[in-house]
């Protein structure tokens, strides 16, 4: 049966309110400043019971977050009132004492003072507002917005129950961190990270869930070094299970160049590291995924040459998962892309043995791009690739010039580009020799244009043999495909690549009428006004063979 107006909770606790601030405060002889300030509280207090009392009382008194919350006030407000009469006495001297009556003042004002907080938090939150919800969407909106709420007020065990509920919500579908990330739940997580170790521990699981999902990365991104610094405190203190879901969501967070530079000069890397030499298979797997992040920022790779990453790193590569070792190859090959000097240690340190026992091993073609990558930044060293020709390497990536995966087929080409342009005329040929110029040849007709630039770049180097262009002729698509690429409305493709190609053939009469008849005259005066290196050179070449011109079509 509905409680009457003059019974329910809410109007017990505004008539009680009233009574205080009107009755008993103002008669209290002891400790009057201190009661001066519980009723600064008390008045904050009275402007939400009013708010429930008026548009959220039918609502509030069946929502149990607010029914648990007026609970609460009203145990908060009878101890004020019997505090304050204890207070109104004559004598000189308080029964219980001064100093521990002043205690239990300032205990019941900051009481309040959360009573306050939690009621603007349940007010902000929308729920004692809401409908009844008649779909899944909205009921998961509903139950994140109570969790959300639960999470801020309330008991340590109530808070502790909540989090439980938010992880197995959020674990559901990648769709429910969607909504609880739109309703707020972020800047609420981050805020927990100050919590007692095992509710700081949930909190880190609830926050690389959200890093998960795409939605959730640009809101973790925004609490910005308040977060990043919680969590490089988990990977030196937090649990084994802490510290691997802190470097899932560090995984997120290390995209960017201003947090890559927070956490190396926070001591991050160093973190990273210990966790990749003394980890659990899977931290050791997401600490090396970090660091491969990180490895991207020409200006933080000092850190890993102090921290001597490339023996740690080569040492993952050899032993971890094939997860942990593909994410260490991926940092390896991002160290190694600007520096020589790391590209010669991680020789001297076993890197080309370690290279190919994870390409010979790897499961699925997908996990070799970072090794191909690799491959082709020790390639850079003329003196290294001869070592990778020996070692076997031609034969490899041109093993995997013609995969199915995209990614893997354009780092192919450009490690072939590094390993011929550093390279001299024998490994150019036995490149060729392998069969790679037919895979090229179909790469140059290739959907995307970095595949069609990669392409280019790696024939432009290996029609420097004569035994390459003499195949490359073989193929009737070669040249009207490489002329194709010279058209200046295809944009973010470099034309030196495919005009360098076509130069090396303009020897032969019977390539230029090719050009010629592919359109080579229409395009290439447009690349000599652009200043592309070569291009004049194959104008004139062309001019050889003007004749040709009245079958050049735009």
């Amino acid at each position: 049966m509905k409680e009457s107006t003059e019974t329910d909770p809410i109007t017990l606790c505004i008539n009680t309110t009233h009574s205080l601030l009107e009755d008993e405060i103002p008669t209290v002889h002891h400790l009057k400043s201190k009661w001066s300030i519980f009723r600064v509280k008390l008045t904050q207090l009275q402007t939400h019971l009013t708010d429930f009392s008026s548009e959220y009382l039918k609502s509030s008194t069946s929502n149990p977050l607010s029914i648990h919350l007026i609970h609460s006030i009203s145990q908060t407000l009878n101890d004020a009132v019997s505090l304050a009469q204890h207070c109104q006495s004559h004598s000189p001297d308080l029964p219980n004492g001064k100093l521990q009556t002043q205690s239990h003042i300032d205990s019941l004002t900051a009481t309040l003072h959360r009573h306050v907080t939690d009621c603007d938090v349940l007010f902000r939150s929308g729920l004692l507002l809401e409908t009844p919800a008649f779909s899944k969407r909205e009921a998961v909106r509903s139950q994140s917005r109570n969790l959300i709420a639960r999470l801020q007020i309330g008991s340590p065990d109530s808070r502790a129950s909540a989090i439980d509920s938010l992880l197995s919500l959020l674990q559901e579908d990648d769709k429910n961190v969607t909504i609880a990330v739109a309703q707020g739940v972020v800047p609420v997580l981050v805020r927990l990270l100050d919590s007692s170790s095992d509710m700081k521990e949930k909190t880190v699981a609830a926050i690389s869930r959200v890093s998960t999902v795409e939605s959730g990365k640009n809101n973790l991104l925004a609490e910005g070094l308040l977060l990043l610094n919680h969590l490089l405190r988990v990977l030196d203190s937090g649990s084994c299970l802490a510290i691997e879901k802190a470097c899932i969501a560090l995984q997120a967070l290390s995209f960017t160049r201003d947090n890559a530079r927070a956490i190396g000069s926070r001591g991050g890397i160093s973190s990273l590291l210990g966790i990749c030499q003394g980890g659990t298979p899977g931290s050791q797997a997401s600490a090396a995924s970090v660091l491969r992040n990180l490895a991207k920022f020409g200006e933080i790779r000092e850190n890993f040459a102090e921290e001597n990453a490339v023996v740690v790193l080569l040492g993952l590569a050899s032993s971890g998962t094939l997860l942990a070792q593909e994410n260490a190859i991926g940092c390896l090959a991002n160290l190694i892309s600007e520096d020589e000097s790391m590209r010669i240690l991680a020789v001297k340190e076993g890197g080309v043995e370690c290279l190919k026992n994870f390409w010979d091993s790897a499961p699925m073609i997908q996990s070799l791009e970072v090794a191909v990558e690799m491959l082709r930044h020790l390639g850079t060293n003329g003196a290294i690739g001869e070592v990778l020709v020996g070692e076997g390497f031609v034969g490899r990536v041109i093993g995997v010039l013609n995969c199915e995966v995209l990614t893997v087929r354009i780092a192919a080409a450009r490690a072939i580009y590094a390993l011929g342009l550093n390279g001299g005329g024998k490994t150019r040929k036995e490149m060729g020799e392998c069969g790679c110029v037919p895979f090229l040849i179909k790469m140059l007709d290739g959907k995307g244009v970095e595949e069609k630039e990669s392409a280019a770049m790696a024939l432009s180097v290996l029609s420097l043999h004569p035994y390459n262009r003499r195949i490359f002729r073989k193929d009737e698509r070669g040249i009207v495909s490489a002329v194709h690429l010279l058209n200046p409305s295809m944009v973010n493709l470099d034309k030196k690549y495919p005009v360098s190609l076509l130069v090396s053939l303009l020897h032969s009469k019977t390539c230029r009428k090719q050009m010629v008849a592919a359109g080579a005259c229409v395009y290439t005066p447009k690349l000599v006004e652009l200043d592309v290196p070569g291009s004049k050179k194959l104008l004139d070449g062309l001019g050889r063979g003007k004749i040709w011109g009245v079958f050049a079509r735009p």
